[in-house]
């Protein structure tokens, strides 16, 4: 695990590693503190999974109840909210599974948005008048729509990677594939939403 240097502020990480071994040592409490840090950016990643929130809320509330049973296990060998979001993608996966209609789900606007820039900005700019503000939410819901259209492998890519902001090396570890794999699934998944959206961005 990394050290703190005398001086420097501790990292995300080293606070995460601190709160880590406290639990590990018996303080529930440190892990309700991991819980608060990072339960807004796991939501997100399973609501872009699965396009429904309530879905996402289970979602995460079983990844976080598997990580509270397994955090004896972890060693500090990648960082705390890696390991925490293959859990995540995990039950996303086992949740999938068992609701074979996901992709038909239809997609709430009022679920965790905002974390989806990248994407985004490429299509809308970010003016801030109502009208601008309401085509956004759509566009939002749309390539969120987009994403839905893909299958397993290709969504879970351009979550970690457009989301998530993830490292290839992170996404490699957690999907347990080569990089260059998860670069290919990235590739053909931009392509799937960038051909998903020239079509129902005609419907705005």
């Amino acid at each position: 695990m990394s050290k703190v240097q005398a001086g420097q502020e501790p990292t995300a990480r080293d606070q995460d590693e601190a709160l880590v071994r406290a639990c590990q040592g018996g303080d529930d409490d440190a892990f309700g503190v991991l819980v608060e840090r990072h339960q807004k950016k796991m939501l997100n990643v399973a609501y872009r999974m699965t396009g429904d929130y309530d879905e996402a809320c289970d979602i995460v509330q079983d990844a976080f109840l598997s990580a509270y049973r397994a955090i004896g296990k972890f060693r500090g060998d990648a960082r705390f909210s890696t390991w925490l979001c293959g859990i995540v993608i995990n039950a996303g996966r086992t949740r999938l599974k068992r609701t074979k209609d996901y992709q038909r789900k239809t997609v709430s606007l009022e679920g965790p948005g905002g974390e989806f820039e990248p994407l985004v900005t490429r299509i809308a700019s970010a003016e801030a008048s109502a009208l601008k503000t309401l085509q956004t939410k759509e566009i939002q819901a749309k390539v969120q729509h987009c994403i839905g259209t893909l299958g397993e492998e290709h969504r879970e890519a351009i979550v970690l990677r457009d989301i998530l902001g993830l490292a290839y090396d992170e996404i490699a570890a957690i999907l347990r594939v080569p990089e260059g794999t998860v670069k290919s699934r990235l590739f053909r998944a931009r392509e799937g939403v960038k051909n998903c959206l020239k079509t129902v961005l005609g419907n705005l």
